[in-house]
């Protein structure tokens, strides 16, 4: 079995179990028994990503009181740290200064075994993408405000067209819209951008027709579903390859940023599927999917 891309939610971060997530839930204060050492979307989680075997690895942006780019995930700071209120009330320095393993605890608050080892590892964009001069990233919008797609527009616009091929773009329909308008060469994905291609394939699909909505873009599809397409999984895959389209299968439904993570789950991809994979765990799937070659 080979994967054409591995994708790695957020670095390689803590688990949790996935039932009866809603989107207000603190799920640092639900995670599984660790087996790793590393936070999300912190340097060590995608250093420790790529080397597993990670094409890409997926993180969260969000704006900082000084105009700078984070990387964290959460809307508001007060379940993983020791502090309260959101990213944007906060300098880029006040944020080195936070612990952001504090919240952390697998046994209902008995222990934490984060707590304390945090302190510094929220990034900015800017040191992420210096650290890994050559690593492909999955930037994502965590808002719905257009000014934060044009933030990151500013900041991407001044980077070179060989690193802008490295990186896509996810989120909100307005923030990404506001982006597109400023590079629009860049590839990008919005739930806006992935239903006018599916809907319009779904119509044609069947022809051989490729819609042109569907062309440079990236499609995260859900496991659900992946099998209602025309041609899924080869003839659908090697359509949208040939129009600069990467797709990912997302595990379940898609709701929640489930992944394949783990040896079961892997059971699941059709024969000799050659497409990307959302995973949270690269460490645990990526020996799985090499290919054991004769000398």
């Amino acid at each position: 079995m080979e994967s054409r891309v591995l994708l790695a939610h957020r670095g390689l971060g803590q688990t949790f179990p996935m039932e009866g997530i809603e989107a207000d839930t603190c799920t640092a204060s639900r995670i599984y028994v660790p087996e790793h050492a590393y936070l999300e979307n912190t340097l060590p989680s995608m250093e420790a990503a790529f080397e597993a075997g990670a094409d890409i690895v997926e993180l969260d942006v969000k704006p900082t009181k000084d105009g700078q780019i984070a990387v964290f995930h959460d809307w508001t700071l007060d379940c993983r740290t020791n502090v309260e209120g959101s990213v944007k009330d906060y300098t880029m320095d006040q944020l080195k200064k936070i612990d952001i393993g504090y919240g952390y605890t697998a046994d209902q608050g008995a222990t934490y075994p984060f707590r304390g080892k945090g302190v510094g590892l929220i990034p900015s964009l800017e040191e992420v993408l210096t650290e890994f001069p050559d690593g492909e990233f999955l930037i994502h919008i965590k808002s719905t405000d257009p000014e934060e797609g044009k933030l990151l527009a500013d900041y991407l616009a001044g980077l070179p067209l060989k690193r802008l091929s490295q990186l896509t773009v996810y989120g909100d329909d307005q923030p990404i819209r506001t982006l597109k308008s400023q590079l629009p060469s860049l590839r990008v994905m919005s739930m806006h951008t992935l239903k006018s291609c599916l809907v319009s394939y779904a119509g044609a699909g069947w022809s051989g027709y490729i819609p042109s909505v569907c062309r440079n873009t990236q499609l995260h599809i859900p496991e659900k579903y992946a099998r209602y397409l025309w041609g899924w999984p080869d003839k659908f895959l090697n359509r949208m390859d040939s129009i600069n389209t990467r797709v990912i299968l997302v595990a379940g439904d898609g709701g929640w940023s489930e992944g394949f993570d783990s040896e079961l789950d892997l059971q699941r991809l059709p024969d000799d599927y050659s497409g990307g994979i959302w995973t949270n765990r690269v460490d645990v799937i990526a020996p799985k999917l090499i290919i054991q070659k004769p000398e």
